[in-house]
């Protein structure tokens, strides 16, 4: 394409803080299909007649939007405009190129922030404040990225930031080719800091203090064993629950599915599980109050974590492609369209995310749920978005088909405020209401009814859960009085699925082999510890180490925290805790309760940009 040629001519140093306003949507449909055009016909501007000697010629490029303005529907003095953006683009692209190949020295475009401070010098650095501003930055590959974020502190006053190139956080410390930047890389800003030096350190350290507090959670007490559940889910979420029996008022996080059913997930993947979607949470209550920098940093963070896991359940659940939604939503909030390339792979994982988790037709949410109604809004975000970026790419045909869909979508689950204070009138809360207007097809009587149901289903969910508790407590106390340990009982109990016969089978039963005791003592275990493991195992090396190992992995991050002053790290525990609890919703369709407003605005904006009434 022309933007990406490479003319001839002598290297000319970029300035560091040459920049310009990013481009608004309508400037990028309209240079979107001018640039079509121009491949179609192809018209290279880098070259003569339209670049001579490395300079423009303004004669040439006004003869080609005279013969381009009709075939556009375009009028000829903004397709000069466009034709001139376009052909300084191309020849600013080839000489990064050429000074590239011969000095090693790339060309970075960044996103900075809508506050960073503007350079006197540099009138085009200028934007408005609503637009994100885009700079170009020359640098080697083989520096750090500290490198850049201190120019960046020098050059625009940004002393706290996180660069995102392509959906990934880059590491202050490594090497920028290391971590895929390459000539021509787009690289976002985000800002993590306000004025005062203090409000600077807390943002920085949000993500951090957030991933803490919910490891935290989710490494506390013997979560009870699974209910069972009928069915495949298809959302779960890190749900609250007591502690162990020991640690009554000590709250820890585990795995549920949309019904409140715990889930049963392998050791090694429950707790990568229980932080990514802790921090997605997190992230999307700082996207309910449009803060779209933070919550960007914990969805890429959350993102992380999801993509660490293995576990089968993702396969049937919505999480990993509402979060993708999330990240590119937050994309929008930010007028990130430079970002167009990751999104639009989010947005297609999303999609597939979607129809692998509801089925193609939503038939299996029918089957689940008994109504598609509430994740229909997800439908309506997700096609908002797919029309958004069809636009800013030119493609208007496709662009106006999804905005199609998502106003009939829009309109399916756009609620009533009248029915909604009706509902509310007769004691239900507003998301209650809400979700079952949304689910019953915007009839109150039967909406009042299934939120009735809904709330009598939580009831017996957390009589049996009370029940399971009680019961188990009491197997625990009798194995324990046979001597075993709590953590050993609570094991063989898992293991046997609330069974306290086979638990007891278990624990008591000698088949440890002497081969299998001496490979666990050779690896430096305790013996009285790989023996219990042995015996929990049912003699079974691997799995016996393991457990050792998941053992020796709890008790290294409790000393760790011990040995730093025992009532201070408990008090510092008890606040991270206390924190994030705020964000952890306990709703289990709190991720379904959109009012739509954001929507609304989206859809009008690009109704009038496609042309609509």
């Amino acid at each position: 394409m022309a933007q990406e040629a490479e003319p001839a001519g002598t290297s000319e140093h970029l300035r560091p803080d040459a920049g310009a306003p990013v481009l608004s949507r309508m400037q990028r449909n309209t240079e979107a299909k001018v640039k079509k055009l121009l491949k179609q016909q192809k018209v290279q501007l880098w070259n003569p007649p339209y670049t001579r000697n490395q300079q423009p010629s303004p004669e040439d490029v006004q003869e080609l939007a005279q013969v381009f303005a009709p075939l556009l529907d375009l009028p000829a003095p903004e397709l000069a405009e466009v034709l001139e953006r376009i052909r300084a683009q191309s020849v600013h692209r080839g000489r990064g190129n050429k000074m590239f190949r011969e000095t090693s020295v790339a060309t970075l475009e960044l996103l900075l922030p809508r506050d960073a401070q503007q350079v006197a010098c540099s009138p085009v650095a200028a934007c408005s404040k609503d637009q994100r501003r885009k700079t170009f930055l020359e640098t080697r590959l083989d520096v750090p990225v500290q490198v850049l974020m201190d120019r960046m502190a020098e050059e625009w006053g940004l002393k706290k930031v996180k660069l995102i190139l392509s959906g990934r956080s880059l590491c202050a410390d490594q090497l920028l080719e290391q971590q895929g930047v390459k000539n021509h890389s787009r690289i976002m800003v985000l800002k993590l800091s306000e004025d005062q030096e203090q409000q600077q350190q807390e943002e920085e350290q949000s993500v951090q203090r957030s991933l803490r507090g919910f490891q935290i959670l989710s490494e506390r007490g013997e979560a009870p064993p699974p209910l069972a559940h009928q069915g495949c889910v298809h959302h779960c979420a890190p749900a609250l629950a007591d502690g162990s029996q020991e640690q009554e008022s000590s709250p820890f996080l585990q795995v549920a599915d949309q019904k409140g059913n715990v889930l049963k997930i392998p050791e090694s993947e429950r707790k990568a599980l229980t932080l990514a979607m802790s921090l997605h949470e997190k992230g999307r209550s700082l996207m309910k109050r449009r803060q779209y920098e933070h919550a960007l940093a914990h969805l890429l963070q959350a993102d992380a974590h999801f993509s660490a896991c293995r576990s089968q359940l993702l396969l049937s659940v919505d999480n990993s492609g509402l979060l993708q939604l999330d990240i590119v939503w937050c994309y929008r909030g930010l007028e990130a369209l430079s970002c167009l390339e990751d999104a639009r792979g989010r947005l297609q994982r999303a999609e597939e995310s979607f129809r692998r988790s509801y089925g193609a037709e939503q038939q299996r949410l029918q089957r689940i749920k008994g109504n598609t109604g509430g994740e229909e809004v997800l439908f309506v975000r997700l096609h908002l978005l797919q029309c958004l970026l069809c636009y800013v790419q030119g493609e208007d045909g496709a662009a106006r088909s999804h905005l199609r869909t998502a106003e009939s979508l829009y309109l399916r689950v756009c609620v009533d405020p009248e029915k909604l204070c009706q509902l509310m009138s007769l004691g239900f809360t507003e998301r209650e209401a809400r979700l079952g207007l949304r689910a019953c097809q915007g009839e109150v009587a039967e909406a009042a009814a299934h939120i009735t149901r809904r709330r009598e289903e939580k009831e017996e969910l957390k009589r049996k859960e009370r029940l399971n508790k009680t019961i188990r407590s009491r197997m625990t106390a009798s194995l324990m009085e046979l001597g075993f340990s709590s953590r050993d009982v609570s094991r063989a109990l898992d293991q046997s699925e609330g069974d306290a016969d086979r638990a007891y089978q278990i624990l008591s039963s000698p088949s440890v082999s002497p081969g299998s005791l001496e490979q666990l003592l050779y690896l430096g275990f305790d013996s009285s510890a790989a023996e219990a493991a042995l015996r929990l195992a049912a003699g079974d090396l691997q799995a016996a180490t393991q457990l050792l190992l998941d053992e020796q992995a709890v008790v290294s991050s409790g000393s760790s925290t011990e040995e730093s002053s025992p009532s201070s790290s408990t008090s510092e525990e008890a606040a991270l805790v206390s924190q994030v609890l705020e964000d952890i919703c306990h709703h289990e369709d709190e991720h379904l309760d959109e009012t739509l407003e954001e929507e609304r605005e989206l859809m009008t904006s690009l109704r009038k940009h496609l042309g609509g009434e």
